[in-house]
């Protein structure tokens, strides 16, 4: 899941000057999860936009904002409301700004930051797990990614500051290092410690990304 936040009231102000008749667009996906994109987000963001005299014309929450498709149809099924808005706000993440953006000559504004791809610890907790890196030795580390949870992103560590089990950068979190060797033990196998890992290959990681599923 992509794990955003709301941009600040100034910022958005900023970018909404001279744009009195907004649309808002949310997300029923990520952005709801992360209570800053959702319908209860929408609705208390036209309540604010309202109290500053700006006219919202209409709304919508899409099942998922990246999908450049679905955003297609549903800014169709609100075509009235769109056409008379000076700017849409987007309540979603850079992913689905650009699908709006996509769909739309008007004016885009995103209302949120994306932070990371994160996965969900409980109710409103999140933590990053994955860089997406396009290179995963996951199988060799006992399924706990060296590249995000290592402070320094180090694939042969731990580095020489680990102390108890705890990384040098904050001693409040656990070495990624140490907790790929305790489960490999538990699991009774070297894994990574078996050989030295090559520089990664950031030729895998290509911009802009695309992929196919395969049949």
């Amino acid at each position: 899941m992509i794990i955003s936040e709301q941009k600040s009231q100034t910022e958005l102000l900023a970018q909404l000057t001279e744009k009195e008749h907004i649309f808002l667009i949310g997300c029923a996906a990520c952005a709801t999860a992360c209570k800053v994109g959702g319908e209860e987000e929408v609705f208390q963001m036209q309540e604010w936009l309202q109290t500053l005299g700006k006219e919202v014309t209409g709304s919508v929450v899409i099942d998922e904002a990246c999908h450049i498709m679905r955003a297609g149809r549903d800014l169709r099924h609100h075509k009235v409301a769109v056409a008379a808005a000076d700017a849409l706000l987007v309540l979603a993440c850079g992913a689905g700004v650009q699908s709006i953006s996509a769909c739309s000559e008007k004016r885009v504004v995103g209302g949120l930051n994306s932070l990371f791809l994160g996965n969900i610890r409980r109710l409103g907790q999140f933590e990053e797990k994955c860089s997406l890196c396009g290179e995963c030795i996951l199988n060799e580390t006992a399924g706990i990614c060296p590249v995000t949870i290592c402070a320094k992103g180090l694939l042969n560590g731990p580095c020489g500051g680990v102390e108890d089990g705890k990384c040098e950068t904050d001693r409040e979190l656990d070495c990624a290092w140490h907790l790929i060797f305790e489960r490999l033990k538990v699991q009774g196998r070297s894994g990574v410690f078996a050989r030295i890992v090559e520089p990664k290959n950031w030729g895998k990681k290509f911009k802009p990304g695309r992929h196919e599923n395969r049949k």
